[in-house]
């Protein structure tokens, strides 16, 4: 039985574990203002809300129902644009209106969804359209929704009015003043104590035991077998406290498998030792996915491209598999055998990950291209570590995706630059030794010629974006 709230109802059904929450709104409660799309994670059609405490407060994130299971709905707050619904439009959905932002209105409910969830945890220095990309926050709330109608701009003027509204307003109490002012309706302000009375549930318990397929956020594999996913037996994973943490310790930084992108975003010790993370992980998806990928998902689904894999990598980093207790760890990049082959047995999971934390002399990178900017598979992408004594490379760890069957960690490269100096000369050397140690194809995401060039230039760029540097680009072609 899964227990949670919908909209304004309290939910319990026996249905199995598997079903998506867009299935069930749509097919089961009726609540059809939720569209089925493209069944991906792309287009935004399906957005909702998914509040839950964390740390003591009420927060909603955006999420996809058509990836998620309702084992990931368990004891949360699921909000569908009939939740949002009130007698007058809100602020949201006026300024829409206001803009010309919908016409044929299918991909409307995802934007007003998106919006709303932007203007309940709104970041903080907001002014116009500025952040770290040169799109205001706003704009990125939607950077999961799809339009086919009205082209952007309607929306961008739509996200800009709505901004401009809410920027100075409260931080505290944030939830009561949206109440008051006509953006949320006024259920949700009982919410908090609602989760109190939520029944007991044994679903999590049940589904801990016996055999089952372990899910995270399911963003691949409710996208590569949905059938199957729709009737299997689920071990969830996603909420699981132990698996959820982020922390040093011993010169380490842990992170649990069921950490989500969106976690490491906003993770002050990630944050601390990578002061440009939030510029990495926006390159990865979009944020109704950032908020429901998972660190050990992307890593299990072992893709030659997977951006947080080969982010990993890079740190020469180590994983912990769990098998009923029983522990052992291992090197990430001893994980991968061959294509989509792991060592791992089935009934293992990923535990937690962990690497040495760099220090503030060493240099760390992560690049990728693909064919969108954001919001893309990559046709190539790349990490690289340099832990630096003085001016000489005491480690170097380089990874690359695209370029082979798995992701790869390239062991030779990174030995060619261990106890050198950086100069032009050793650039070129590894540069050579990584096109012998690849073997990229040519795909639907770039020819092998174009990979190889690609993966060439980003790794030059490694070195052209270091502090203090007097390489040039001229010097390394």
């Amino acid at each position: 039985m899964t227990t949670f709230l919908l909209n304004n109802q309290t939910i319990q059904t026996p249905l199995p574990s598997g079903t998506t929450v867009l299935d069930f709104v749509r097919y089961h409660k009726h609540l059809v203002g939720t569209k089925i799309g493209c069944r991906e994670g792309d287009c935004g059609a399906c957005t909702i809300l998914v509040g839950e405490i964390e740390n003591g407060h009420l927060r909603y994130h955006s999420m996809t129902s058509c990836l998620m299971p309702l084992s990931n709905a368990q004891g949360k707050h699921i909000v569908t644009i009939e939740g949002l619904n009130m007698e007058e439009l809100s602020p949201v959905q006026q300024a829409i209106v206001e803009e010309g932002g919908t016409q044929c209105g299918f991909c409307t409910v995802g934007f007003v969804v998106s919006l709303t969830g932007f203007t309940m945890h709104q970041p903080t220095h907001l002014t116009g359209f500025e952040n770290l990309s040169g799109v205001s926050p706003a704009i990125a709330a939607i950077d999961g929704n799809i339009c086919r109608c009205t082209g952007y701009k309607s929306l961008e003027r739509a996200a800009a009015q709505i901004a401009q509204k809410t920027v100075d307003q409260p931080k505290e109490n944030r939830l009561q003043w949206l109440v008051e002012n006509h953006y949320l309706p006024h259920y949700f302000l009982t919410i908090r104590e609602r989760f109190e009375a939520l029944p007991d549930s044994t679903f999590s318990k049940k589904q801990n035991k016996g055999n089952g397929t372990f899910v995270g956020g399911g963003t691949d594999l409710f996208v590569q077998k949905p059938e199957t996913m729709a009737n299997a037996s689920i071990k969830p994973i996603f909420d699981q406290k132990e698996l959820n943490g982020i922390y040093e310790a011993g010169g380490h930084c842990h992170i649990g498998a069921a950490v989500t992108a969106t976690d490491l975003q906003e993770s002050p010790l990630m944050q601390s030792i990578f002061p440009k993370l939030r510029q990495h992980i926006k390159l990865v998806s979009s944020t109704p996915i950032r908020n429901m990928g998972t660190l050990g998902g992307n890593l299990v689904n072992a893709s030659p491209i997977g951006d947080l894999t080969i982010f990993f990598l890079a740190l020469d980093s180590s994983i912990v598999l769990n098998t009923n207790g029983n522990k052992r760890t291992l090197k990430l990049r001893h994980f991968y055998k061959g294509y989509k082959t792991l060592d791992k047995a089935p009934d293992e999971y990923i535990e937690s990950i962990f690497f040495e934390i760099p220090k503030k002399t060493d240099h760390f990178h992560f690049e990728k291209v693909c064919k969108r900017t954001h919001l893309d598979i990559a046709s190539v992408n790349t990490a690289c570590l340099l832990k630096m004594d003085g001016e000489t490379i005491q480690e170097a760890h380089i990874s690359a995706g695209g370029v082979g069957p798995v992701p790869m960690y390239l062991e030779r490269s990174s030995a060619t630059m261990k106890g050198q100096k950086i100069n032009a000369d050793l650039i070129k050397k590894t540069g050579a030794v990584i096109q012998e140690e690849i073997s990229p194809i040519s795909d639907a995401r770039g020819t092998e010629e174009y990979k190889r060039l690609l993966l060439r230039q980003l790794f030059f760029g490694c070195f052209l974006e270091m502090e203090n540097n007097e390489l040039r680009l001229g010097e390394l072609v």
